[in-house]
Parts: structure tokens; sequence; C-alpha cells
């Protein structure tokens, strides 16, 4: 086989391959004797008739189209290695002639991982990120500890206040006439917290068990349902039952009831430990993406479309998986909100086109720095990740597929180039205006 690229356009290069012609006879010999068991030819038994009469029965092409497929493919993974490319999309192959005589020759039009031009990625300014724990935070966590151990009581000698829970049976209509969905009885409803039209719970403050009444109100013009966005409607209500929210008493008797502590102030302290790690892991995590964005800023990078294409397919499988963990599929959710996968897709584009950013100025990166994994940073790893799994590291070792390696030294290839850049990244502290918009947020 021999192979020449072209430079085309952008990212787009032209392989041209020859392959021998005595390549494709074999390949055209194997393609017979895996057919010719179910080919019928007059005068022999089925599976017995030669290739040649074959090819004379039904033409001397009979297995060309099986041949290509064989050898084709084949020469175009031979040649990509050859020519030390990095194919980002599917090639566009045509192939131009072909015969055992002559051989094959083909041209493939592929799509090459873009090349990147680093800018400055060492002594770069960014601004030092910090989030501190106040005792604003503290007691948050302690408020929804009450909330999530609040009992609902009846109350029968006051109207429905907002942040009060009641049962309600409401029959909508628009037009005079009842839809579809505007209906339900034996309803519960938490007076305040935006699950209904704009306006509607607002006209349920005041009323009384069993009292009966109209709310009037208007659908949002980009409502889900198209036939209703924008009509006003009418609900008739009736309430069936109100309940308030009954917190229990901050005290050493809740934290027994909440957690493993004894008293309130150990259980705050636990609090107070647990929003302090993760002040630091969002300390670091957005520190680090502060640096890694100034470092793309400063590449350049001529991203091909199908990249950010399939970027923005995984994003809407990441979705997927996300919401089906609520039970929902993410059409369902999609048609409620009044959108579509394409809408979808559309909105992450600019994300998606960050995130290729980022991989391609990474791994650049690790190229210009000739990173490497070493077997001990490998060992290192299987160890962590063995005792936070509770397994000898010998177990977990035997355990380990190939693939599971490759993922295992490419994220220690990824934290070895985060490390590099902010050990030589360069922290000021933020602005005035900045940290007070900080603040007021």
């Amino acid at each position: 086989m021999k192979s020449t690229i072209e430079k085309l356009d952008k990212n787009d290069v032209k392989l041209n391959v020859e392959i021998e012609g005595e390549v494709f006879k074999e390949a055209v010999t194997r393609a017979y004797r895996k057919n010719v068991k179910d080919i019928m030819i007059p005068g022999f038994r089925r599976g017995k008739a030669p290739q040649h009469v074959i090819e004379m029965h039904y033409g001397k092409d009979v297995f060309y189209d099986e041949a290509l497929n064989d050898v084709v493919p084949e020469a175009y993974d031979a040649a990509v290695e050859e020519n030390e490319l990095f194919p980002v999309d599917r090639p566009n192959i045509s192939v131009e002639k072909y015969s055992p005589e002559e051989g094959v020759v083909f041209t493939a039009i592929v799509t090459v991982k873009p090349e990147v031009k680093l800018g400055a990625y060492k002594g770069i300014e960014v601004e030092r990120v910090s989030y501190t724990v106040t005792d604003e935070d503290v007691d948050r966590q302690l408020k929804a500890a009450q909330d999530r151990v609040a009992r609902w009581v009846d109350v029968t000698d006051r109207p429905v206040e907002n942040g009060d829970r009641v049962v309600l049976d409401f029959e909508g209509y628009v037009d005079g006439e009842k839809f579809e969905g505007g209906a339900a009885e034996n309803h519960t409803l938490d007076v305040g917290s935006g699950q209904f039209i704009p306006g509607f719970e607002e006209q349920l403050v005041g009323m009384k068990v069993d009292e009966e009444k109209d709310v009037t109100v208007t659908f949002p013009e980009e409502y889900h349902a198209k036939e209703l966005a924008g009509k006003p409607a009418v609900f008739k209500c009736k309430i069936h039952s109100i309940k308030v929210k009954e917190l229990p008493e901050l005290d050493d008797e809740f934290a027994k009831d909440v957690s493993e502590f004894d008293t309130l102030d150990a259980y705050k302290a636990d609090i107070q430990k647990h929003l302090e790690e993760d002040a630091e892991r969002r300390t670091n995590l957005d520190q680090e993406s502060l640096i890694i964005q100034e470092v793309v800023k400063n590449a350049e990078i001529d991203v091909p479309d199908c990249m950010v294409e399939r970027a923005q397919d995984r994003m809407v499988q990441e979705a997927r998986f996300r919401l089906s963990y609520q039970g929902i599929k993410l059409e369902d959710y999609l048609t409620m909100i009044g959108s579509s996968i394409e809408d979808f897709k559309a909105t992450q584009k600019d994300e998606a086109l960050n995130r290729v950013k980022v991989q391609l100025t990474l791994e650049a990166i690790e190229k210009a720095e000739e990173i490497v994994v070493t077997e001990e940073d490998l060992k290192a790893e299987m160890k962590k990740v063995a005792d936070s799994m509770g397994k000898p590291v010998e177990e977990y070792e035997k355990s380990l597929r190939d693939e599971d390696r490759e993922y295992m030294e490419d994220e220690i290839k990824y934290q070895k180039v985060i490390d590099l850049l902010k050990d030589n990244a360069a922290l000021v502290e933020p602005k005035a205006d900045k940290e007070g918009q900080k603040e007021e947020a």
C-alpha cells in the first residue's frame, strides 16, 4: 500500500491511497470463500462451484463489493497511521478504480484534529478565588434540616396564608370550555411555591376550608401548551384542608433526631466542617476554571464544526442521564418547557465549543511539556482508588481492563497539566468593585 496526503482548506486533508493488485485479488478470494456455500450453479452441488465459474455466471465483479469493504477500511486506517493523522470525523471515501490486475485506488477526504497555536500559559495573571463560610451559611443548613423534619398541622380557625399547604379541587376553563390537564381533585399545593400559573396561588390566600372561589389568571405567552399560551382562564377552586408547617426547636433533642451528634453545638460544628470542605473544593475548581479559560483565550484554534456537534451530542446525553435519575425523559422535559432537542443543542453550542477548545488546549500543553505518566504515578492512583473502595490494591489492579488503565492514564495526565498551570499562575486579589459585586450576589 502507498499513500500521500494533500492539505485542503482549514482542517481537511485528502488521502490518496493505492492498494496492490495482489492484495485486492486475495480479498476477492476471501469473499468467494465466504459466500460460495450459499451459491447455486447448475451442474454443481451447492457450495462447490469454483470461483471462476461463479464469476463467469454472475460477472467478474460479483465479489468486488465485498472485497472493497474488506481492504479499503484497513488501508484507510493504515494510511492514517502512516501519515500520523488524527481524524475527528468519518472520512468521505471515493474509490476511483479497482481490479485484481491494477489494484485499488481511492481517496479519502477527512477532517483532522486542528493545530493549536499556544499563547501564554505560564505566569498568567488571574484573580484569586476564595469562598468563606459564614454563620448565615450554617444557619441556612440548620433551617434546611428543620424543614426536612417539619410537621404539617391542620388549622381550621383561620383562612389560607402564604406558606400554608392546602388540599384543593380545581377545574379550569378557557372561553367557557374545559381544557385538557386543567382539573384535579385533592391536589396538594404549597401556597407561594410558584408551582402554578402566576397569580393563581396568590388568590387562594384568604380562602377558608370548604370555601369555593373562581380564580382568574392569564397563561404566560411562553406557556408550553401553545393552545393555552396568552389566554385568560378561570379555575373553579374548593379548599378541603389547610395545614401549617410546624418546625422543631433548635436544641440538643433536634440534633439527636437529625444527626449522629448529642448536642446542637456538635452538630453545628460538623455542618461548619463540611461547608468549609465544600468551600475549599469550590475554590479549587473555580480557580482552575479561571486559569484554564485564560490559557484557552490566549490560544489560537480553528475548531471543526464536527467536533462542536459531537460535543453537543454528548451534552444531550449528559442531560438525558441526569434527568433519568429523577425518572424524567429528556424529550418529556423539553416538551414541558416548550423546547426540543434541536433547540437544546442550539443553546449549548457556545459551551460545546468551549469544551472542545479546553480539551485541545490542554492536549497541546501536555505535548509541549512532554508530560508522561510513570508506573509510579499509576500505582499511586490505583492505591488511592482501591483504598476508597476498601479493596486491596493488588485485587483492584487485577480487575482493570486495558481501557480502564488508559482512562486512568488520561486522568493523571490531565491533572498534571492542571497542576502545572496552577503552579505557574500568578494569583492577584480581586478588584474592589468586583469584590463588591460578589458580596452583593
